[in-house]
């Protein structure tokens, strides 16, 4: 699909090491962000106070233009960590309880509402269908030719309802659903008068200082240096760096890049955005032996040490983001997919060579 011409363009790389090494060695950091399966790629890795960047691939298909190693992307479902962070800072404020019922907060909107709580919301207990199965995906034409439309939560989250629940016990069983989110989204604004992104601006970016973060609202464009990502159609690739973004809402409308994303997971996991019980609820798992808290999820690397995070899927562009949790060691990449070879695995392979080299 991608052609002899991509084979060589992946093997052009650059890496910047300020100011020590971090974790792993230059030569295996950037030797395991090239296996990475993918058109583009650009990672930033931490241990104490060294950093380690790199990038690999192209920014656009088709070119030997070099990944900016400060750039763009779009960081789909990482954005769920920050709308549940200022929803934990509104509990902290006693403006929303974690056990307080959808229908408190959206009276009549969600069917047996009275009995899901915004916890169940964050941790993906609630049942609720995922709005995104009801949305046409490429390669349907509808899909592309609703590329620039403005959808809103409303009419999103009425999609999703319209279908049954997967399941009848709120809080039973884990099942993920992007409907969650756009619910706690628009909880954030009964609370506060003010939108999930205006409240995430204020309360995280400009505070954290994430200069390449933004809430991208309607706009379609990815603003400075970014890598270009792609979805399949007709059998090849096609560009889809621009695209309207309330697609995702507040479950992944967020753009940023990987210096930005370890910030703030460092501030978070470092105890500076939340008191500790809320931390500490962040961290567990809503259902029995589950890997999924509060807007937080978890995995165990190769080497026996977990690390907390979130992964993202935007459709052109997936992005994983980790850290440790006495934050030491902290790995973010973010990647354009080729829709040949799945990346998680040796974005995984990466992660660990991050955290346990």
């Amino acid at each position: 699909m991608l052609g002899q011409g991509l084979v060589a363009l992946m093997s052009a790389a650059v890496a910047t090491v300020v100011p020590g090494v971090a974790s792993g060695s230059p030569g295996g950091l950037q030797t395991g962000l090239d296996g990475v399966a993918a058109i583009g790629t650009v990672a930033e890795v931490r241990n104490g106070g060294d950093v380690w960047r790199g990038t690999s691939g192209t920014a656009v298909l088709g070119t030997d233009q070099k990944v900016p190693v400060t750039g763009r992307f779009r960081a789909g479902s990482i954005t769920k960590t920050f709308v549940a962070t200022v929803v934990l800072q509104l509990v902290a404020e006693g403006r929303i309880r974690l056990d307080d019922s959808v229908e408190h907060w959206l009276p009549g909107v969600v069917p047996n509402g009275e009995n899901i709580t915004v916890r169940e919301l964050l941790n993906h207990t609630s049942g609720l269908y995922d709005y995104k199965d009801t949305l046409p995906l490429p390669p349907s034409e509808e899909f592309y030719a609703n590329r620039y439309r403005t959808w809103t939560a409303a009419e999103q989250i009425k999609q999703a309802l319209a279908n049954p629940p997967v399941f009848d016990k709120p809080g039973s069983q884990y099942d993920y659903s992007n409907t969650n989110y756009l619910l706690i989204g628009e909880i954030i604004q009964k609370a506060t008068g003010r939108t999930y992104s205006e409240e995430i601006e204020r309360r995280l970016i400009r505070p954290l200082k994430l200069s390449g973060t933004t809430m991208p609202g309607t706009s379609p464009w990815i603003r400075g240096p970014h890598l270009h990502g792609y979805v399949p159609k007709d059998g090849g690739l096609i560009d889809f760096t621009e695209m309207n973004p309330t697609l995702f809402g507040a479950g992944g409308d967020m753009i940023s890049t990987t210096h930005d994303l370890n910030r703030f997971f460092a501030a978070l996991l470092g105890g500076h955005l939340l008191p500790p019980r809320l931390l500490a609820a962040m961290k567990e798992a809503g259902t029995k032996d589950g890997t999924y808290g509060l807007g937080l999820s978890w995995h165990t690397t190769a080497c026996g040490v977990r690390v907390y995070g979130n992964d993202g899927d935007a459709l052109a562009y997936q992005a994983y983001s980790f850290s440790t949790a006495d934050t030491r060691r902290q790995v973010t990449i973010a990647v354009t997919p080729d829709f040949q070879t799945n990346p998680d695995k040796s974005v995984d392979a990466f992660i660990d060579e991050a955290i346990c080299s």
